[in-house]
């Protein structure tokens, strides 16, 4: 009998895992709070093998047809003068086949590939998992009870199914301090895939851009703070956190203040981490951000959730039985080397001192002069390169295995 596989979660992970599962033959059903899919967010980076496994999904050239085209970004003062200018490729620290593409276009190209093969269920959630031995009794807020071969959460840093399976967020919560917060706006500065980045002050820093194929643009805050309490389910009093941290700062930052408070797309969360000491317990696993969330810092979690995504569903098409914990060892390397990442580069993202962003800036800005240049960019880039390419990717056999998982 074909095992059929429920997946929480349809932004990138899932849809990626389904997308897979169908290839080896199982059935799939995807549940997503959302009433509709999420469309838009922020501009995501596909790197290393992640590139191959799009590839292997014959979808790399609809990526790259959607990608943002990014022509490059300036750091700029309180007057609006640029200061420094990067290429955008040098900028995103991309390399070879690395591309950029927004978050919600991304999430469409692999909804679409699934659609036709995959069970999809919008505007409803799990509430409850009672495992037996031949499979998960799964409780919906609105949909009847159903039974399921294995439960997948792959539904982002705050996982419902996380918190029911493994317990709550907070024991697997890495904080660094810092929090980020992206909305659209309209594009008054007129950016052709272009982006502009000001270091308001010390702890603050602010990045609008817009990408191919876009009116308006997006605006990112990033600030640190030690942790705040606040409702996730309280967008209103998100935005005054916001506006709270950049009151009474220059530039065009009350302009875009007043945007994000319009906008209707508002994304607020700590820059964080999840960090867990095993991935699954009996049949259910975390997929992504839902179990290894790297931080936007890291600029890896869409490529984690793309290559955890072929390995978890080759594995349990190669031995149902065996699967999770091969899944585990598989991306254990990969997960620590690329949530590495985030704590070296959140400091170049929020500088904490004057004197730390005007070296910054300078060191960019004298970049193109720099005897030696390509050296010093290949040493920046290294670390992301290699923690991009720091897995291989087994050839696994097309066919369903017939097994139950072992806890």
């Amino acid at each position: 009998m074909t095992k059929h596989i429920l997946i929480s979660g349809a932004s990138v992970a899932g849809p990626a895992l389904a997308w897979w599962l169908q290839h080896h033959g199982f059935r799939t059903t995807v549940v997503e709070r959302a009433p509709s899919l999420r469309e838009g967010g922020y501009k995501v980076d596909i790197r290393g093998v992640a590139v191959d496994v799009v590839r292997r999904m014959g979808l790399l050239d609809e990526v790259r047809a959607a990608s943002t085209d990014m022509r490059g970004a300036a750091f700029v003062n309180k007057r609006g003068k640029e200061l420094a200018t990067l290429d955008a490729d040098t900028f995103g620290f991309r390399h070879g086949d690395d591309t950029e593409i927004l978050r919600g276009d991304l999430a469409r190209i692999l909804y679409d590939a699934t659609r036709p093969s995959t069970e999809y269920v919008f505007g409803d959630w799990i509430t409850g998992l009672d495992q037996r031995p031949d499979g998960v009794e799964v409780t919906f807020a609105h949909g009847e009870p159903r039974r399921f071969d294995l439960v997948v959460g792959a539904d982002g840093l705050h996982s419902g199914v996380r918190a029911l399976a493994f317990g709550p967020e907070e024991d697997y919560l890495r904080r660094f301090d810092a929090y980020i917060s992206i909305s659209t706006v309209p594009n008054k500065f007129e950016l052709d895939r272009w982006e502009l980045l000001h270091s308001a002050a010390p702890g603050r820093m602010v990045n609008v851009y817009s990408t191919a194929r876009a009116a308006d643009a997006k605006a990112a805050f990033w600030f640190s703070a030690p942790a705040l309490t606040y409702d996730r389910r309280d967008v209103d009093g998100q935005k005054d956190l916001v506006a709270d941290r950049f009151a009474g700062l220059g530039w065009e930052i009350p302009e875009l203040l007043a945007a994000m408070r319009e906008a209707d797309d508002f994304y607020f969360d700590p820059v964080c981490q999840i960090v867990m000491d095993r991935l699954s317990t009996g049949r259910v696993v975390l997929l992504g951000d839902a179990g290894y969330c790297a931080s936007p810092a890291s600029g890896q979690g869409t490529s984690l959730a793309l290559a955890g995504a072929y390995v978890l569903a080759g594995e349990l098409a190669s031995s149902f039985s065996e699967a999770l914990p091969r899944y585990e060892a598989t991306m254990r390397p990969f997960i620590e080397k690329n949530q590495a990442l985030a704590k070296t580069a959140l400091r170049g993202i929020i500088p904490q001192s004057r004197a730390f962003a005007w070296f910054n800036t300078r060191m960019i800005r004298l970049m193109p002069y720099l005897p030696g240049r390509n050296r010093v960019l290949e040493q920046m880039s290294r670390p992301i390169r290699e923690a991009a390419n720091a897995l291989e990717l087994r050839e696994y056999a097309v066919s369903a295995g017939d097994r139950a998982p072992s806890s």
